[in-house]
């Protein structure tokens, strides 16, 4: 009797930047990256089949201050993606989800301009290669 082990693909990070602000954005005011961060859970939530591949989660700061909002795309073994100039709202939201999907799927991560979602189409800060691991 033989016996087949499913592998998983890895799991795609969906990070999204909670300090992000657009230039001249007040600090008394909520931060659009939180504002974001929180369309995006909102929108996996309450979703008619979540993706299990993609997790999701908020971090202080991703370094891209001057292209607010921005949101990564990471996993192990596959491209990672940096996205800027993004709105916090429902619909980024639902797009930078679909997007995520699109990177689970996708066996190198790679994501195609033309396929991407069209509020993901722009604002690409960086595209970085997968780790190659350990020496």
């Amino acid at each position: 009797m033989s016996t087949r082990e499913t592998v998983s693909p890895p799991m795609t990070e969906v990070i999204v930047c909670t300090t992000c602000r657009p230039a001249g954005a007040s600090r008394e005011q909520r931060a659009a990256g939180d504002i974001l961060f929180e369309a995006v859970q909102a929108a996996q939530a309450f979703a008619e089949a979540p993706d299990a591949q993609v997790r999701v989660r908020g971090m202080a700061c991703l370094s891209s201050c001057s292209r607010a909002c921005s949101v990564a795309f990471q996993a192990p073994g596959k491209y990672t993606y940096l996205f800027g100039d993004l709105q916090p709202d429902e619909e980024t939201a639902a797009h930078v989800l679909a997007c995520a999907a699109m990177h689970a799927a996708a066996a190198d991560g790679n994501l195609l301009r033309n396929e991407r979602p069209a509020r993901l189409r722009s604002g690409i800060l960086a595209r970085l290669p997968p780790s190659l691991g350990a020496p």
